[in-house]
């Protein structure tokens, strides 16, 4: 099993953006965009829909390539490192990125078989995330919800520093929102860090929180 936390020094700087821009269908939606992320701080994106957001989470991931300026990790470009960034990413986009034929615990298993990470007890983490019952019906047939909290699992057993989330409390009652929020607290806690974006009002008390509200440009 991979330990990904190993050698993390809380001042590091783990992630940085230099002016970046990022233009989608000859719309630019935001330039010089200039940031560092250093071990348990927490990059905060807003923004009406549209603005952005989404856009800048893929650049991030090293999903896709920003017009202009670049994204560094330890010090280093993404393009340099693709790899060794890939293993200490753990991104969960709009989508539940799930597979809708296989039950929760399939997909969990699936999860932790490619990222060679375990889940000490699939049943107790399901429960605990409201989902006591389900593990074994397929995901089609769980709701918008259920499929979230499914997807939303494998923070609970990742050993990745990064964390890159899009909208994580899409469609989840407040009391999850209350659970998500403090395992955040526990990933910054052990130098993580973590980028999201929502529509929702952050419940927390962050230690360490950047925020970035992005613009809609016509």
């Amino acid at each position: 099993m991979r330990r990904l936390f190993l050698g993390v020094c809380p001042l590091s700087i783990i992630l940085a953006a230099e002016a970046l821009s990022c233009v989608r269908q000859d719309r630019v939606l935001f330039e010089n965009l200039s940031f560092q992320l250093s071990a348990g701080q927490v990059l905060y994106i807003q923004g009406k829909n549209g603005a952005g957001k989404s856009s800048l989470l893929r650049l991030l991931a090293g999903l896709t390539l920003p017009e202009d300026g670049r994204i560094l990790f330890r010090g280093k470009p993404l393009s340099e490192q693709a790899e060794v960034f890939a293993e200490h990413l753990l991104f969960i986009g709009h989508h539940s990125g799930i597979h809708p034929q296989l039950t929760a615990l399939q997909n969990l298993a699936f999860w932790a078989a490619i990222s060679e990470q375990a889940v000490a007890d699939p049943y107790q983490l399901l429960g605990s995330l409201g989902l006591a019952g389900l593990e074994d019906i397929p995901c089609f047939m769980l709701s918008a919800g259920q499929q979230r909290r499914v997807s939303l699992a494998r923070l609970w057993f990742s050993s990745q520093l990064l964390w890159i989330l899009d909208e994580p409390f899409t469609s989840l009652d407040q009391q999850l929102i209350a659970k998500l929020e403090q395992h955040f607290l526990q990933h910054l806690a052990k130098g993580g860090v973590i980028v999201l974006t929502s529509h929702q009002h952050l419940a927390a008390e962050y230690p360490a929180l950047q925020a970035i509200e992005l613009e809609y440009r016509w």
